[in-house]
């Protein structure tokens, strides 16, 4: 069966148009505005696709038979999880058009994106480049998005508590809040690296240790006892890694965009084919955006155990079905609307990675006095 996800285009409202022209907009090398609408993304879920271009549509191949014509107008992202592959000029058309385009494997996992000519500002990328090779300046850098992260795990765990008090540990919440509290405070101390992903790393074990009191729904098929990946062992360990796979594609697009490089870090240091600014980026989302839409998934039992196979090895995937539903349901939450702590306006929530990336990068061009990271409520 042909699975291709076409997710229909959503536009900003005119107040928030209105208010991102008058203060957001900046213009690019090119001359071009940076603001941008949510546009539409396509996710190719069918194995045996070939996608091809044929003047401004994708043709989307199965058996040597065209399944489908897709118009490259107001497409934003591709995520390709089949193997047939895509034709040199689709790519390089969006490549052109800065399109993202990902492939991954049936399970998600990351293979490989389609980056073009970078048109964004060569100053921006230099200072990019200067502070990520000064590991103080790094170290400054790293501070404003574990913070956020922090404060954002914290956020989910006080939430958690005050709407189902009956449902959890309240003297186990309590203290783990009151820890990543500390944490908030030790991040700021810290004097390098290697100290930041210390109390990272601590603050991430407190917040994972009662993640399992968090799912309320369907135990005997959903629990989470550690984080656990390549290859996830069980099914909430299965969607987290999923949707962090989805969320930091979205982070690296968002990125790209702006005129950052993707690739160059501050936290995650420089490693062959590793997206590391995205990495950075989403930490500070990861709670508030991806654990709370995979809670929200299991909890209201939206997903269930036939969405998920198991395989010899013990390793826990989810199927097509399962795919295809998480994917719906992200775009959908992609379309709801958040007040921005920084800004004060309502926007949507697909558009908070790429407001992310539009003020840190102010912030390395010295534009703002410091990075705002996303603190959620």
């Amino acid at each position: 069966m042909l699975q291709i996800v076409f997710i229909e285009r959503n536009v900003l409202t005119q107040t928030v148009e209105k208010y991102f022209c008058e203060r957001l907009l900046s213009q690019d090398a090119s001359g071009e505005w940076s603001m941008r609408h949510l546009l539409n993304t396509l996710f190719v879920l069918s194995e045996d696709i070939y996608l091809s271009l044929e003047n401004e549509n994708i043709i989307a191949w199965k058996e040597k038979k065209v399944a489908q014509k897709i118009p490259l107008l107001n497409l934003e992202n591709i995520l390709y999880f089949g193997y047939k592959g895509a034709s040199p000029t689709l790519l390089g058309e969006c490549a052109k058009r800065k399109i993202g385009f990902c492939f991954l494997n049936q399970n998600g996992k990351f293979l490989a994106r389609v980056c073009g000519a970078s048109y964004g500002n060569v100053f921006l990328r230099k200072e990019q480049y200067r502070l990520s090779d000064d590991e103080r300046q790094s170290c400054e850098f790293a501070k404003y998005m574990l913070i956020g992260k922090i404060y954002n795990s914290r956020t989910t765990l006080m939430r958690t508590l005050r709407d189902h008090p009956m449902s959890v540990n309240q003297e186990r919440f309590r203290e783990v809040i009151g820890s990543l509290k500390q944490s908030v405070g030790e991040v700021q101390r810290a004097e390098n690296l290697e100290e930041l992903r210390g109390i990272e790393g601590n603050a991430a074990q407190l917040y994972f240790s009662i993640f399992d009191d968090m799912i309320l729904a369907d135990k005997k098929s959903f629990f989470f006892y550690e984080r656990n990946k390549r290859p996830p062992m069980d099914r909430m360990n299965a969607l987290l890694s999923f949707t962090y796979t989805i969320l930091a594609h979205d982070c690296a697009s968002a990125l790209e965009s702006v005129g950052l490089d993707s690739y160059v870090g501050f936290l995650h240091r420089d490693r062959p084919g590793r997206v590391s600014l995205a990495l950075d980026l989403m930490e500070e989302l990861r709670s508030m955006y991806a654990d709370r839409f995979v809670l929200t998934l299991v909890n209201n039992r939206i997903i269930g155990a036939k969405n998920f196979q198991i395989m010899e090895n013990g390793a826990v995937w989810l199927n097509k079905d399962g795919r295809k539903l998480l994917l719906n349901k992200w775009q959908e939450r992609k379309r709801e609307t958040v007040t921005h702590p920084f800004l004060g306006e309502k926007i949507l929530w697909g558009l908070i990675p790429y407001v992310q990336a539009l003020l840190l990068a102010k912030f390395i061009r010295k534009d703002l006095d410091g990075y705002p990271a996303f603190l959620g409520k």
